[in-house]
């Protein structure tokens, strides 16, 4: 059998592509069936992505470069409600019309340039997955140090040159084997781990809180650190602070669609705009507290929670604590990276990629090729470039919030987004307002990009525009797409109302009912329901 017959897939689904090389059944809109996500779902999904390691930390860089807890505190919810309107917004279409932000994208940018922002976000979920999973096997590291305390003396037979330990890789190896399993379930099954995870773990966060609390001794003040800095130069780092709190979910601020096209109504989603700010700004104050306890406890500060975890003499403590960080981990790397990445692969190749296949695989490059525990050892250069990415992100959710909801007012063609001579080719398959909006906002932020990877290269004030790169690139990409589209409107994809695919499955119910019909009576087939061409 011919390579692409034996990998292709059943020919089930892709109803709104010309042939199966354009759609398959998870990239076509969610059909009603499937639209199961209601407003707790999002809570629980918010909760448990908040509740990571990373949110933990989230504060500890603020604090470091010389900011207040309260400067911190106040950064994180600030940031975070930004994000947050971001989210809605954009997460209100894809539960409006049901598609992921791949699809989506097409809209905006046109049918090809929308290739750019999803390749870009496959390449940064599969490596920030691999990251993610050596943060996961840390902590699986802790769990086995807790039931088997001589794995601290376990032979390397790796070497100096190898950036991991055997213990080290047994863990990871260990980890991904627990977390392969979840990505054969549904996004609609998915949403009982982030329920689950949404309970287990704050509970145990709270847990190690109340811990600290009593460890702590007398007199132990939160307000011991005074600010180190004032004046313009506070400014500049609290502004700083702000856009790595907006950078910390930046990337879902775009893909949300991915989630909320599972929605039972555009409203379910809406609560959002609620918890994200409040959950991450609990768990930024739970990382301080905890943080601050221990270093007067230990005498030095552990701001990753694994190291003080691995500080604890009792054994039963540190085992469900770190097991909170693996059930942590694990809904993170899920929702925000391998379903992410599996959403944008069934794009670029629908044919042969569905989201279970684009999970495994973002699972084997990402967790091993990349080879993750190198990058963390000897690139941190590389790491402070895909944090950097926020310098495209704030422009991908701008663009998309002033097309949807400026340019076209919510007057969208969800079929003709599968088509790639539909009225979202524009000019040979780019908007060109898009590309110039991306080429006004994001070049502004090269030289602060640059210097913040490498501080040796001196790009003059430059640098303190990379403090604000998410929100100068958001509202900056808006204001040029708005004004280009204005001036040189895309007239061929102005609609009186929206087209959402809505007839489609309409047709199918129909016909699914008339094949029944004719099976029970059996009578001749009826004519079949004919969906309506766009």
């Amino acid at each position: 059998m011919p390579f692409s017959k034996r990998f292709a897939l059943p020919e089930l689904g892709g109803k709104f592509g010309p042939n199966p090389r354009w759609s398959n059944a998870d990239m076509d809109p969610v059909p009603p069936s499937k639209r199961t996500w209601g407003s707790w779902n999002y809570v629980a999904y918010w909760v448990s992505d908040a509740t990571n390691v990373a949110g933990w930390q989230l504060a500890s860089s603020m604090l470091a470069v010389g900011l207040t807890w309260r400067q911190a505190l106040v950064a994180i919810a600030v940031g975070h409600s930004i994000i947050a309107g971001v989210v809605v917004l954009n997460g209100t279409i894809g539960a409006r019309l049901h598609v992921a932000f791949p699809v989506l994208n097409r809209s905006s940018f046109g049918f090809w340039l929308s290739y750019f922002s999803v390749i870009s976000r496959v390449v940064l979920a599969m490596f920030w997955f691999g990251v993610q999973s050596y943060t996961g096997s840390e902590a699986v590291y802790q769990m086995l140090r807790a039931i088997w305390p001589s794995i601290t003396r376990m032979p390397n037979h790796l070497g100096e040159t190898a950036s991991i330990t055997t213990s080290g890789i047994m863990c990871y190896f260990l980890y991904w084997l627990i977390q392969f399993p979840f990505m054969f379930l549904s996004p609609q099954r998915l949403r009982y781990l982030f329920a689950i995870k949404s309970v287990l773990v704050p509970i145990a966060w709270i847990s190690i809180l109340i811990w600290a609390m009593i460890k702590a001794p007398p007199g132990v003040s939160l307000d011991s650190s005074p600010a180190k800095v004032s004046g313009s130069t506070a400014s500049w780092l609290w502004l700083g602070a702000m856009n790595s709190a907006i950078g910390n979910y930046s990337t879902l601020s775009v893909n949300i669609p991915d989630f909320t096209r599972y929605a039972k109504s555009a409203r379910s989603q809406y609560i959002q705009i609620f918890v994200i700010p409040v959950a991450f700004t609990f768990v930024g104050f739970i990382g301080i507290a905890v943080t601050s306890a221990g270093s007067v406890l230990y005498g030095e500060v552990l701001w990753d929670p694994l190291h003080l975890i691995d500080r604890w003499t009792n054994r039963a403590a540190a085992f469900f604590a770190a097991f909170s960080f693996v059930l942590a981990t694990l809904g993170t790397n899920i929702s925000a990276n391998s379903l992410s990445a599996a959403n944008d692969m069934t794009v670029l190749l629908p044919k042969y990629i569905n989201i279970r296949r684009g999970q495994v695989i973002c699972a084997l490059i990402g967790g091993w090729a990349l080879c993750p525990w190198e990058i963390l050892a000897s690139a941190p250069g590389f790491l402070t470039f895909m944090a950097g990415y926020t310098v495209f992100l704030g422009p991908f959710a701008g663009i998309m919030v002033v097309d949807y909801w400026l340019v076209h007012k919510g007057n969208v063609n969800v079929v003709a987004m599968y088509d790639p001579n539909g009225i979202y080719r524009y000019w040979n398959g780019i908007n060109w307002r898009a590309a110039a909006a991306l080429l006004a906002s994001v070049t502004p932020n090269l030289p602060g990009l640059i210097n913040n990877i490498n501080p040796a290269i001196d790009v003059g004030n430059a640098r303190y525009l990379f403090n604000i790169a998410w929100l100068f690139g958001f509202f900056v990409a808006s204001g040029v797409y708005w004004i280009l589209s204005t001036l040189f409107p895309a007239k061929e994809t102005y609609m009186d109302a929206p087209i959402l695919g809505e007839e489609v499955w309409e047709a199918d119910l129909a016909n699914e009912s008339i094949s029944e019909k004719s099976m029970t009576k059996g009578s001749e087939p009826q004519d079949q329901v004919t969906v309506p061409q766009v």
